[in-house]
Order: structure tokens, then sequence, then C-alpha cells
């Protein structure tokens, strides 16, 4: 190597650690000017992840002893401490529990009450078994097609045969309680 080319490559290195030096300078300057700015993100972002991880281990808390209340409610339907923090560490399972129960006891009262839950699954199923104990004509979401079928079953006993047809004509063919349909026409027509 020639002494011109060492001192073109001593050059070269002396450019690159100027620029970098220079870089740095910048970023020092800048980190001068914004460093409230910096911190403050810095400290949101920790904050947000901090607070959001403490809340995801209180909700899966609250879910773990909503499932504890639970399991203790199926063995002790009639513990009330259990009952209780289950209403309050989870409504839904809550309603649902005392939905099941309704079910077994044939309970009118407790479906009135969840007939008119925010939950609309458990609203709605519960106002189809309170009209279905009562006797009244019934209207479902859930269960519309076999809500037809009742509908139809009240108005045969009540001697309105016409009626119960029109009633089972609803029943559109691709529902799985359409042939069922078909056999309480066919039978309610033998019967006139």
């Amino acid at each position: 190597m020639s002494i011109q080319e060492t001192i073109k490559e001593v050059k070269q290195e002396l450019s690159s650690d100027e620029q970098m030096l220079a870089s740095a300078f910048k970023i020092e300057k800048l980190y001068k000017k914004h460093k409230l700015k910096i911190f403050t993100v810095v400290g949101i972002a920790v904050i947000l992840f901090s607070g959001t991880a403490i809340k995801s281990y209180m909700h899966e808390q609250e879910l773990l002893d909503a499932n504890s209340a639970f399991s203790t409610l199926q063995q002790n339907p009639k513990d009330e401490k259990a009952l209780a923090e289950l209403q309050a560490k989870n409504p839904a399972l809550f309603e649902l529990f005392t939905y099941q129960n309704a079910l077994k006891d044939s309970d009118t009262a407790t479906f009135e009450k969840l007939s008119t839950s925010s939950n609309e699954i458990i609203a709605d199923l519960s106002n189809y078994n309170l009209t279905l104990l009562q006797g009244k004509p019934i209207e479902s979401k859930l269960y519309q097609d076999i809500a037809y079928i009742d509908n139809a079953s009240l108005l045969i006993n009540s001697g309105k045969i016409t009626e119960a047809k029109e009633e089972l004509e609803l029943i559109p063919q691709d529902s799985p309680v359409y042939n069922i349909s078909k056999m309480i026409k066919h039978y309610t027509i033998k019967g006139q």
C-alpha cells in the first residue's frame, strides 16, 4: 500500500466518524429538546400496558371465582353464599343457573323475572317457557317454529282447527319440525 492510499483511507474513516459524531450530536440535541415528551409517551405506554395486564388479571380472577361458585351450586343449589358470589361476579352465568333451576321446578315467577333480562337469549327462552306454562299463545325468536306447533296445539284444543292449520302453514319446509307440522295437519283433517 502506498502512502496516498493510506491517507485516502484515513480521510474516509475520519469522514465516516465525523458523520457518526454529527448524527450523535443531532440525536442528543433532539433528545434534550423533546425529553419531556419522550418520557411522557414512555410513561403512558408503561401505565397502559400495566393497567391492561392488571385489568385482565382481575377479570380472570372474577371468572375463576364465578366458576368456583357455579361448581359449588351444581353440588348444592341452596348455597346462598355461592349464589350471591355468582350473581356479583358473573350475572350472565347467574341468570343461566336461575333459568336452569326454573326449568326443573316449572317456576313461573322466576320465568317472569328472567323474561325481562338484558340477555336476549335468556329473556326469550324464559318468555317461551312462561307462556307455555300459562297456556297462552307463544312468540319466540329462538323457538319460532316450535312456537307455531304449540300455538296450533292450543287452537286445536279449543276447537279452532282452521286457525291451527293456518298457524302450521307458517312453518317453512326447511324447518326441522316441518314433518311434525305435516303430521299434525294430516291428523286434524282426519279428526274432522
